[in-house]
């Protein structure tokens, strides 16, 4: 066997980048987003032995709605390529690029088992630029394909040196091709075909047997003439190994799906449920239409799947001629290759076996699969074709009058190839191009017009999305999850009652609950999200949450399996109130799925709602446990340590807002709450870092402005605290205790009675019943001297408070004062009302004198965005919905950053005895006013 020289190696090299270093700039596309973008197997948080659990696509092999595809040594490159660039397209793609290089030196090496020097590398050149291949190289789910090749070229090439010099069998090469069959089948399932390559060759080509020589070796055994030859004896024995390594990896392979073939409809594949003779028909012709793309694929679509190739239904269809043409021309070349003893016919039957064997697979004439044609599985029957192709062009320019013609031909077929590949890879730039394109060359395919009002859909174009929704209705009347993507859609342009309609047609599409048979053989699990998303819009209407339960429960009834429905349901039942039973739905749901993160962390959101924080914590905990840089577990968490009031809680959770803020680094709450921790913690340094980090993300936050105002007055910093203040009322000038805060520091500090006065009139136009302000407003009339407007101003505070002893008091203090001022004949105001004595510079403003207190010093823990205080909050709930291609459910919004941690807050045995200090001091307080009332 010749081996590669360098110069080859640079030639093939050199071809293969210039005809797919374009495709380094497209990014992920079609079953891409499923293989990579929502593949949890890729992400070092999840165990290894997942890869090994899960298919291809990270749903685990049990489950009903798997591909039951199990590719687990392709996933595992994926998880390499997160490893080092994460979800960076162009790594991915690199990385497909390089494998396909390889794929065409060691197919250059196969060639040069069965053709010359010159045609072997004629055929690794043409296998390099076939544009066939740019959907398993330029997708990167083609990885699969690129991997099972190369396990599969090694495993035949390691199978070729089985046999020494002496015509004895060795072992060594043989135990390797069973490891690499087996490495093969774990990148894709075709892999194991190389089994039937490896005995094909040993008999017709490593023996030399023909058909009538094989016929004639029998017939004598059997007439007792003669027995088995020696040669024979050894090529049964090395198949007689392969077939059972071959049969135990079937044994597996059936085990890890757990005997069961995945669910496809009749959109994925719809002669798949036709009738005899149309099904027969139908997957005949296929063969001709996969063997047209090899020889000319100038109309490639990257999906041909539901309508883009109608169903043959009768004999007479003219198809069926295309069918008969195949099949005599496959005939012709079997025949001339198993009968002739030509050195020409090895070459021709090993084409064959390459061409023929990895297709059996995908061929639909044996079981069906989940498509009507894929251009990726022609990848490595393309090697038997460039084989062929190389042995004709041998063939004919042999002939002198032809040669100069056959290479002109080979020189044009090889550039146009080259420059068709170039060029299509940009059609793989983005789903929209990619699907535009494919719909130049079928628009009768209503999935593709979907998946481009999909991409239309990812850029919030949604107008021009319900035009292409809208069509693909129209090509396939009865496809349910076009009628839920126009519906969907209409949801998204705020048109509820025409999303409505639409969701109404896809539910009578569905079809109908047969008694005693199993509904869930019949439909595509997606499709039953007709009922999800059909009750998350009638929810919305409070009145109407009956109704959406009872959808809910129908999806449930019609699966026991379908965990969305159990999440929506829980949601739902938390809207009503219904903790208990939402608790169950979503420990139902973790009896399906134990490993999401969203489900424990929703859990822990209902634990909340039923007051028990100790197990919400527990359950936050888990979901941390799965997904350590879970956002929203991370952040209400962190909260609910941070409120417990327990010091020993608060370096965790300040680790955990310093994770969350790396994650959302724009999230000013995450900032605002690490300053709240750093207050509790009296660290104000700290404190004042993370609320100026706050309130410069988040300009006018209201709750960090009023706290970083109240950390520079508790600091004895109030002059500080003014402009802070005043940002804060112009955010907010309805801000009932920053305009106390500012007029008790504009009165005890700046000594101005008159903008303390402003703000304490201010807050009585807006609360006319708000007894702090007006007790306060009284102060100040006192401080101004206003013993009569005082009294009236007390008199008025004691009729909204009648139960306040301190109002009563001081009502009791100046009317003394009056009394003694009218004996002495002084009066009882002075003149213009601002006059301030020294012993009344000390008299100050009473901030709070209740439990109050505490909420105005600490205002808005966990407060959102907007400002609003935690004591206006409510908890705010992330649905884990599961992502669905086209048709699938509505995507519940995560859980936004800026509403992250909305819960009322509790008050701990530290805020308590906070309270209690502050109430102590208030009364001090009053007691100095007293003082100063009843003095001279």
């Amino acid at each position: 066997m010749a081996v590669v020289s360098w110069k080859e190696m640079l030639l093939l090299t050199g071809l293969v980048v210039g005809c797919y270093w374009n495709s380094l700039s497209c990014s992920f596309v079609f079953d891409d987003v499923s293989a990579i973008l929502d593949n949890k197997d890729l992400r070092p948080s999840t165990p290894l032995r997942n890869l090994f659990l899960n298919d291809f696509w990270g749903t685990p092999m049990a489950e009903e709605r798997s591909h039951k595809s199990y590719r687990p040594l392709t996933v595992l490159t994926f998880r390499l390529n997160y490893l080092f660039s994460e979800l960076s397209a162009a790594s991915y793609h690199l990385l497909n690029i390089v494998l396909h290089g390889v794929v065409c030196m060691l197919f250059l090496r196969v060639c040069r088992l069965f053709l010359d020097k010159t045609f072997s590398l004629l055929a690794a050149l043409l296998f390099a630029v076939h544009p066939i291949h740019t959907e398993a190289v330029t997708g990167v789910v083609g990885r699969a394909e690129l991997l099972s090749s190369i396990f599969l070229l090694a495993a035949f090439l390691a199978y070729t040196k089985s046999t020494s010099t002496d015509h004895s069998i060795v072992w060594p090469p043989i135990a390797l091709t069973v490891v690499l069959v087996a490495a093969a089948t774990l990148c894709k399932e075709q892999g194991i075909t190389v089994v039937g390559i490896c005995c094909v060759y040993e008999v017709f080509v490593a023996q030399g047997f023909t058909l009538p020589m094989m016929l004639d070796t029998v017939r004598q055994v059997l007439q007792g003439k003669d027995g088995f030859p020696y040669a024979v004896l050894q090529t049964l024995l090395k198949l007689i190994v392969l077939v059972i390594s071959t049969l135990l990896l079937v044994i597996v392979r059936v085990q890890v799906i757990q005997s069961q073939l995945p669910v496809f409809t009749r959109f994925d594949n719809p002669a798949a449920v036709s009738p005899t003779p149309s099904r027969q028909l139908t997957f005949n012709y296929l063969l001709p239409v996969n063997a047209w793309l090899l020889l000319n694929p100038s109309e490639l679509c990257c999906d041909w799947t539901m309508g883009t190739i109608p169903l043959v239904e009768s004999l007479l269809d003219v198809r069926n001629l295309a069918t008969v043409a195949f099949y005599t021309f496959l005939c012709l070349l079997a025949h001339y290759s198993v009968f002739s003893k030509h050195s020409s016919a090895k070459t021709v039957i090993m084409a064959l076996s390459l061409i023929v064997l990895p297709f059996i697979p995908a061929s639909n004439l044996f079981f069906p699969v989940g498509f009507v044609v894929a251009e990726r599985v022609l990848y490595v029957p393309s090697m038997g074709f460039c084989v062929l192709v190389a042995h004709g062009f041998k063939i004919v320019s042999h002939k002198e009058q032809l040669r100069k013609i056959s290479w002109l031909m080979i020189g044009v077929l090889l550039t146009t190839h080259a420059v068709k590949t170039f060029n299509r890879n940009w059609d793989w730039e983005s789903e929209y191009t990619l699907f535009t394109s494919a719909l130049k060359v079928n628009k009768n395919n209503a999935k593709l017009w979907n998946n481009v009002g999909h991409a239309l859909e990812n850029q919030n174009n949604y107008a021009m999305a319900l035009r292409y929704f809208l069509q693909a209705t129209r090509v396939q009347p009865d496809d349910i999850g076009a009628h839920m993507n126009v519906g969907r859609t209409y949801k998204n342009l705020n048109k509820s009652r025409e999303a409505e309609e639409a969701y109404l047609v896809a539910k009578s599409l569905m079809p109908q609950v047969i008694p005693g048979k199993k509904y869930a053989t019949r439909v595509a699990p997606n499709h039953l999200n007709v009922y999800i998303n059909l009750a998350n819009l009638i929810r919305a209407n409070d009145s109407r949450l009956e109704e959406a339960d009872q959808l809910y429960r129908q999806a449930i009834s019609m699966r026991p399996d379908f965990k969305q429905a159990y999440i929506s349901r829980g949601e739902l039942l938390l809207k009503m109130n219904k903790l208990t039973e939402a608790r169950d739905a979503y420990l139902r749901a973790l009896e399906l799925d134990s490993s999401n993160a969203d489900l424990w962390y929703n859990l822990a959101i209902v634990n909340i709602e039923m007051k028990d924080p100790s197990e919400a914590l527990k359950n936050f905990n888990r979901a941390l446990e799965l997904n350590p840089r879970h956002k929203l577990a991370l952040f209400n968490s962190a909260l609910l340590m941070q409120e417990s009031g327990e010091p020993k809680f608060w370096p965790e959770a300040n680790r955990r807002f310093l994770i969350y803020v790396e994650e959302e680094p724009d999230d000013a709450n995450g900032y605002f709450n690490l300053g709240m921790l750093a207050m509790d913690a009296n660290e104000n340094a700290a404190a004042e870092h993370w609320m100026r980090k706050a309130i410069g993300l988040q300009a006018g936050f209201r709750s960090a402005l009023f706290n970083l105002a109240l950390l520079y007055s508790q600091s004895k910093r109030e002059l500080d605290a003014l402009p802070v203040l005043d940002e804060l009322l112009r955010h907010h000038p309805e801000h009932v205790k920053g305009l106390i805060l500012k007029g008790d520091i504009l009165m005890n500090h700046k000594k101005d009675t008159r903008g303390a006065k402003t703000c304490f009139e201010r807050i009585l136009r807006m609360d006319p019943t708000n007894v702090q302000g007006k007790h306060n407003l009284c102060v100040v009339y006192f401080e101004e001297r206003d013993l009569p407007r005082a009294e009236r101003c007390l008199e008025e505070t004691l009729a909204l408070a009648p139960n306040e002893e301190y109002v009563r008091r001081h009502l009791s203090i100046v009317r003394s004062k009056m009394a003694a001022m009218s004996a002495a004949g002084e009066p009882h105001s002075s003149e213009g009302g601002g006059g301030v004595s020294a012993k009344e510079e000390k008299v100050q403003a009473v901030e709070e004198t209740t439990e109050e207190v505490a909420a105005s010093e600490e205002e808005g823990r966990g407060a959102n965005a907007d400002g609003k205080g935690a004591e206006d909050e409510k908890n705010v709930r992330k649905s884990s919905t599961e992502g669905f291609g086209g048709g699938g459910a509505d995507q519940t919004e995560p859980l936004d950053s800026t509403k992250a941690g909305k819960r009322t807050k509790g008050k701990s045995t530290k805020e308590i005895k906070d309270i209690e200090e502050k109430r102590v001091a208030a009364l001090k307080r009053l007691e100095e006013i007293e003082r100063i009332l009843s003095g001279d």
